[in-house]
Order: structure tokens, then C-alpha cells, then sequence
């Protein structure tokens, strides 16, 4: 997918860009796999905002993707190649012999007309899911899961890919889109190549208006508030915050604080950290 530029004919316009959507199927979705979206605002079961800046936004309809990719050695036929508003990867809807449709994350090379299938003897090729035990080593691959059975948890945005560079003890070592080197079961499955919509990471967005659409809202710096309202608040002009380092609105370490857990039972799986230790 390329990436469009718009002329400067504002100055929210300049400098703005968009993926180029041409080359995919100019269709609606499949009616059967949509579900409905409700809107939580970054509120939790309890109505407080756990989440701050989000609200508004266009609707959406959710798109129910096949993570787990359980329907072994029947082989399916790519029809379309979609935008998907809930996510950064575009999808494609695959109809399989049995007359039965999924979609699954579109991967880079994979078109319409194209087979993909799932299981223990699939071809090394973009779109086809195999367990880890049956995928040579220094592939790419992404849509990997993290616990068998439970569907794909790793790499599944636009452009993302994690590479299996060993096997050994019913475990595999994988090296993720972060730089984490880290080992999880062969029987887990994953699919072949690299998510599509590689330029996603170039679009800007240009302007506030498509932020809110979004579903985004407007975040304050605490610099600019007042004491009452941040701990970095208050002052005369430009002021420095005041303390070691920067914090939340409630005081706690931000920017560089360690929030995951101590003797976390996934410790002993991670071989490396994505910082380098």
C-alpha cells in the first residue's frame, strides 16, 4: 500500500497523508462476521475512566477475526482484501470448501483468488497457519500465540513480524517485533510472513479533527495547569516541574518507571528483555 499526500490547500491539510486504498476490494463487509461495538469512553465495569483521553468518534461495527485458526487442512480462497476501522492491519475474507467464511489478518504479498490452509503439513507460505514445531527455523511469522488453543496474542499490527530462530525442549524461541527474545510452546500456532499495511506507520494525521474521530481526546501537558491540578502545575511563565523526574496526575513515577509485575511467572520464558537485559 502507498501512502497519499494532499495538496496544502489549508494549513490542516498541509503535510497531511492517508493510505492509499485503491488496491482493496471495493465491497462492503461480510454481514455475517460483524458484531456490534459498544463506546466505554475509557470507563471500566464500574463507570470509573481508567483509560483518560478517549470519547466520541465515528461508529463502528467490529469485524470478527479468526485468531485461532483451528479449521485444519481444508483449504480456503482469499475473495476480498478489507479495511478494518479497529485496527492498523487491513483483513481478508476467506471462503473455505465447505462454504464456511472467517477473516484473518491480510499478510504482505497475499491477494484475492489466492489458498491458504491451516495445519501441521501447509506449505511455508504468507497466509497459511502452522504450530511453531512445524515451521523451519529463521522464518518470519506473525499472528503467534502465546498459549495453545487461545488464539493469537503477538504480533498482529500493521507491518509487524516475529522471527522463530530456535527450537528445543517442546519450546520455541522467538524473537519478537520489540527486540524480546523469548520462548513459548511448539505447539502454539502462527501464521506465515508479515502483517500488510506496512505504510501505516508513515501516515500523519495532520490534524486535530481526524484525532477526534478517532475517538481522541484532547490531552493537557501538566506543566500549563495550576498546582491544584498536577504536580507539575504552577509557576511563573515556563517552569520547570520541580521534582527528580516526571509523574502522573497522582504522583507516580512516569516516563521510564518499571510498572511490570516483580517474579512474574512469565519471567523464566523471556530470554532477553527488549532494552537489552
Amino acid at each position: 500500500m502507498a501512502i497519499r499526500v494532499y495538496k496544502p490547500t489549508s494549513n490542516s491539510r498541509r503535510n497531511m497523508s492517508v493510505t492509499d486504498y485503491s488496491g482493496l476490494s471495493k465491497c462492503g463487509p461480510e454481514k455475517s462476521l460483524l458484531a456490534p461495538l459498544k463506546k466505554n469512553a475509557g470507563r471500566n465495569s464500574y463507570g470509573r475512566i481508567t483509560v483518560r483521553h478517549r470519547g466520541g468518534g465515528n461508529r463502528r461495527k467490529y469485524r470478527i477475526i479468526d485468531f485461532k485458526r483451528q479449521k485444519f487442512d481444508v483449504n480456503g480462497i482469499v475473495k476480498t482484501i478489507e479495511y478494518d476501522p479497529n485496527r492498523s492491519a487491513h483483513i481478508a475474507l476467506v471462503e473455505y470448501e465447505d462454504g464456511e467464511k472467517a477473516y484473518i489478518i491480510a499478510p504482505v504479498g497475499l491477494k484475492v483468488g489466492d489458498a491458504v490452509v491451516a495445519g501441521e503439513g501447509a506449505d511455508i507460505k504468507p497466509g497459511n497457519a502452522l504450530p511453531l514445531s512445524s515451521i523451519p527455523t529463521g522464518t518470519f511469522i506473525h499472528n503467534v500465540e502465546l498459549y495453545p488453543g487461545r488464539g493469537a496474542q503477538l504480533a498482529r499490527a500493521a507491518g509487524n513480524m516475529a522471527q522463530l530462530m530456535a527450537k528445543e525442549n517442546g519450546m520455541a524461541l522467538l524473537r519478537l517485533p520489540s527486540g524480546e527474545l523469548r520462548n513459548v510452546s511448539a505447539a502454539c500456532m502462527a501464521t506465515i510472513g508479515q502483517v500488510g499495511n506496512t505504510d501505516h506507520e508513515n501516515v500523519k494525521i495532520g490534524k486535530a479533527g481526524r484525532k477526534r474521530n478517532m475517538g481522541w481526546r484532547p490531552t493537557v501537558r501538566g506543566s500549563v495547569m495550576n498546582p491544584n491540578d498536577h504536580p507539575h502545575g504552577g509557576g511563573e511563565g515556563k517552569s520547570p516541574i520541580g521534582r527528580p523526574g516526571p509523574v502522573t496526575p497522582w504522583g507516580k513515577p512516569a516516563l521510564g518507571y518499571k510498572t511490570r509485575k516483580k517474579h512474574k511467572a512469565s519471567d523464566k520464558l523471556i530470554v532477553k528483555r527488549r532494552n537489552g537485559k
